[in-house]
């Protein structure tokens, strides 16, 4: 790990914040030439820090009004392999995020939809034919406040 000092924070609660923003325009904010702050950001990924850039859609914009959180148990671990799962649950597009958990369920999975009945539909026509699902929990998101995280 590499020591990070108040320019690296300010860089990556910046870039956090609207990875899109040029070098120069960052440079400006935190004290530094373009080259400067290029070579941090550079320094940055290299070393592991900066892991990629994402696009940020809005699901709402693109019609999809309701995300749901829901938590899955596999009710025959040792018949199916996790990998299986996690390759099926993948290849619904619905599925935003699928993520192994420790505790009351195996899987915790992000599934967006059109509205409530497109989610019912996606559960029983997909998610639930999946190999191995067992018990399905599921909680519907109300609102959502996206923060950078500890830097």
């Amino acid at each position: 790990m590499i020591e990070l000092d108040d320019i690296d924070r300010a860089l990556l609660r910046a870039l956090a914040e609207d990875a899109t923003r040029s070098a120069g325009a960052l440079g400006r904010d935190v004290g530094l030439s373009q080259p400067a702050t290029w070579r941090r950001i550079k320094r940055l990924t290299d070393h592991g820090i900066i892991a990629g850039r994402r696009l940020d859609l809005d699901r709402e914009a693109l019609g999809f009004g309701v995300a749901v959180f829901l938590g899955i148990k596999l009710a025959t671990k040792g018949r199916v392999s996790l990998e299986d799962f996690e390759r099926a649950v993948s290849a619904i597009p619905e599925v935003q995020t699928v993520e192994h958990v420790l505790g009351m369920y195996d899987y915790r999975l992000r599934v967006v939809a059109r509205d409530i009945a497109d989610f019912e539909r996606v559960l029983r026509r997909r998610i639930m034919t999946l190999p191995g699902v067992g018990d399905v929990e599921a909680n519907v998101l109300l609102s959502e406040e996206r923060r950078p995280g500890p830097i």
